[in-house]
């Protein structure tokens, strides 16, 4: 695995045979492998650099192994991912109820998790529409209960594969900065929690004098009393502290 610093963690999801591998290919690599079928071992991992507007973005993609005996290899893999690729086979009706498994998966086990249902080997319906066997609508429904967005790609052609993983970090960075103002409205909202004292000596031109005693009765010491109110939030409210300074002056004659 690489050392790169990573900022959205993506897990590939789905049945095996499925095309999780061919689409992290083209999308990485912008290549389309032909050859016999290569199973993935427990989980591949590769990293993505893109731009967001004036951000720059990491994808941290993990290509899950599809098969059963797998599977929970797989739920290692997906521990603290910001979003999950669900695949399923447009020709095959059996793999897109393995994706629902999948989604019941993340539901229980990584609620935060943002779902993205994707459809693959749209290039085979294009030679012959007879070979749809999951229904787009029925996807489309699926996708609405559940929050999900919805892609069809061919990692082929590259039909929508950009499109796709493009969605996952602008997703990543509008969460981000809605995250971030959230905190920062909070934490303005609330009231000071502690209070700290510091007190230290203020230099004064003693009149009359350089000191006291040859400055006369009537002179006196003057302390600077400096009152702290700060409030501190952390974990999940954002790790903020604000300060409120106040002064004030006290003279002992």
């Amino acid at each position: 695995m690489s050392g790169q610093r990573v900022d959205v963690k993506v897990v590939m999801l789905g049945k095996e045979y499925v095309g999780k591998t061919s689409l992290v290919e083209r999308y990485v690599h912008d290549r389309f492998l032909v050859g016999p079928y290569q199973n993935t071992i427990g989980a591949a991992f590769v990293a993505k650099v893109m731009s967001v507007g004036d951000r720059t973005v990491t994808l941290g993609i993990w290509d899950t192994a599809g098969s059963e005996r797998y599977e929970a290899m797989s739920r290692i893999y997906y521990r603290g991912a910001k979003a999950a690729i669900v695949c399923y086979d447009l020709t095959d009706s059996s793999s897109f109820e393995r994706a629902k498994f999948w989604v019941k998966e993340l539901r229980n086990q990584e609620e935060g998790c943002q779902i993205y249902l994707c459809g693959t080997k749209s290039d085979l319906l294009e030679e012959d529409r007879r070979r749809r066997r999951v229904d787009f609508h029925d996807v489309q429904d699926y996708a609405d209960n559940i929050k999900a967005q919805l892609f069809e790609t061919s990692s082929k052609t590259g039909q929508s594969v950009d499109e796709l993983f493009q969605k996952v970090a602008e997703d990543y960075v509008s969460v981000a900065a809605f995250q971030r103002t959230r905190a920062w409205t909070w934490a303005r909202r609330q009231t000071p929690t502690s209070t700290a004292v510091v007190i230290t000596e203020s230099p004064l031109t003693w009149p009359g004098g350089d000191s006291p005693r040859e400055a006369g009765p009537s002179s006196c010491r003057a302390w600077v009393i400096k009152h702290l109110s700060y409030l501190v939030s952390h974990g999940s409210r954002g790790g903020t502290c604000l300060c409120w300074p106040m002064e004030r002056r006290q003279h002992w004659g």
